[in-house]
């Protein structure tokens, strides 16, 4: 059964939100309208990559996350978390000590999600020897990326690899180990900090799988705050011998920009950048790329290096990390796994379901209206200006036509045409000023010098 709804981290605090329009032109999906003054997000074009949260000069967007007190509810409590955590720390503060302060925080499980790596690169090899998978094979890694092919290049979705992701993997294996171990599966909690708000989202709404093995997300952030504050005051510095038996080079380097093309056997690329991926992807789907074998697509500058998430800069972050990764050895050294958990089933588990297409703009559900609602919005392009200024709270002309043939907008909400016709005498100038307050709030308009950038703001 398809999903209907899915769920979004990204909110708006509308105390904080004046309606600036630096989210509405760098939304990629076109996901964000102006109403009353304050961003709206449109959910169903929403694909949680979080650069409205990035752009917003007054912090009004705000991630949705479970509280860390939930951990307490099992006995079991593990933490799941990707490398670019620890590359965050200096140098000078060891794994050890940000492993300790996990369990001081309340886990009784601590891991990297990158390890064993080595089980899902057995199995994504699989997978890519089947001559049946449609090339170029796209990478699944990045949660935002998936949704955007999902939402606006549809006719790619079988392009998308089938195999789960490391955090998935390392829940499934712990899970495992944990029930050999004679644990109950109600029991056992597996929690995950995240980088950014598209990997809540990817647990909340899973694609290609029912329902996520994760109980739960942690925001990064708070997490690398705790930490810090513990060692601090406490220091963390007891050793713990065999917790990094499996982490390896190859996997602490997985979340980086060529964390994953540069293990493919054959012509990969590695694209970073929410506009860079939408660039190849048009050329993908224009049949305008060259031939490539596997891409790697990562919706943030550095990849999960970047994520929203993050305390530290996501430079010296992939630096950090790539120091800390010479300490560990090559997964492709590794003969023997020697786990104690069956390899074959857990290559299993990793498999997920098709992954269908989902539109982000359904004119409507019948397709005959539907195409009369498509011809209707070009006839309205032909009187709009084509500005593309967003002063509709539309992030374009032809959004904003979209709108008005689902009901969800006027013409007169196009401050040119209010002059057109007040210039035309079609409308008097004191309700084209109404209109506009409408959209924008009532004494938006007056003079404020307490506003950003104004002579007295903060004061």
């Amino acid at each position: 059964m398809d999903q209907i709804h899915f769920h979004h981290a990204l909110k708006v605090d509308l105390q904080k939100c004046f309606g600036c329009t630096h989210c509405l032109q760098v939304c990629p999906t076109e996901a964000i309208r102006i109403y009353k003054g304050k961003a709206n997000i449109r959910e169903g074009r929403c694909v949680d990559c979080g650069e409205c949260m990035r752009s917003c000069p007054v912090n009004a967007f705000y991630i949705e996350q479970d509280d860390l007190n939930l951990i307490h509810n099992y006995r079991h409590r593990v933490v799941l978390f990707p490398s670019v955590m620890i590359g965050q720390f200096p140098i000078k503060i060891t794994q050890e000590q940000i492993y300790n302060a996990l369990l001081k925080i309340g886990f009784t499980h601590v891991y990297e999600v990158e390890q064993p790596i080595e089980i899902l690169m057995e199995a994504r090899e699989e997978y890519f020897a089947d001559p049946s998978h449609s090339r170029p094979f796209i990478s699944t890694y990045c949660p935002a990326v998936v949704r955007l092919i999902q939402v606006r290049y549809p006719s790619l979705v079988d392009h998308l690899v089938h195999i789960k992701v490391p955090q998935d993997l390392s829940a499934i294996y712990i899970k495992e180990k944990l029930l050999l171990q004679g644990a109950k599966e109600e029991e056992i909690g597996i929690f995950y900090i995240t980088p950014c708000a598209a990997k809540i989202a990817a647990v909340k709404s899973p694609v290609g799988e029912k329902q996520s093995i994760v109980n739960g997300v942690i925001n990064m952030k708070e997490a690398y705050n705790r930490i810090m504050t513990l060692i601090k005051q406490e220091g963390c510095k007891e050793e713990l011998p065999g917790f990094f038996g499996r982490i390896t080079r190859e996997g602490m380097l997985w979340p980086l920009t060529n964390g994953e093309a540069s293990l493919f056997k054959g012509r990969a690329f590695a694209i970073d950048g929410i506009q860079n991926v939408i660039q190849f992807l048009e050329l993908i789907e224009n049949e305008e790329a060259p031939d490539i074998d596997f891409l790697e697509m990562r919706s943030c500058d550095e990849s999960c290096a970047g994520g929203i998430l993050l305390s530290g800069n996501r430079f010296l972050t992939v630096q950090n990390l790539i120091k800390r990764a010479t300490k560990f050895p090559s997964a492709r050294t590794t003969k023997e796994l020697n786990l104690i958990v069956d390899i074959e089933k857990i290559k299993q588990l990793l498999q997920t379901d098709k992954i269908k297409p989902r539109s982000m703009l359904i004119l409507d559900t019948d397709r005959a209206r539907a195409y009369e609602k498509m011809q209707k919005a070009r006839t309205i392009m032909c009187h709009l200006p084509a500005i593309d200024c967003g002063s509709c709270g539309a992030p374009s002309c032809m959004a904003l036509a979209e709108d008005m043939v689902q009901h969800k907008a006027k013409m007169s909400d196009c401050i040119f045409m209010q002059q057109l016709w007040q210039h035309e005498g079609k409308i008097h100038p004191e309700k084209a000023f109404h209109n506009v307050e409408k959209k924008w709030g009532q004494n938006r308009f007056k003079p404020n010098c307490n506003k950003k950038g104004a002579k007295n703001e903060g004061l």
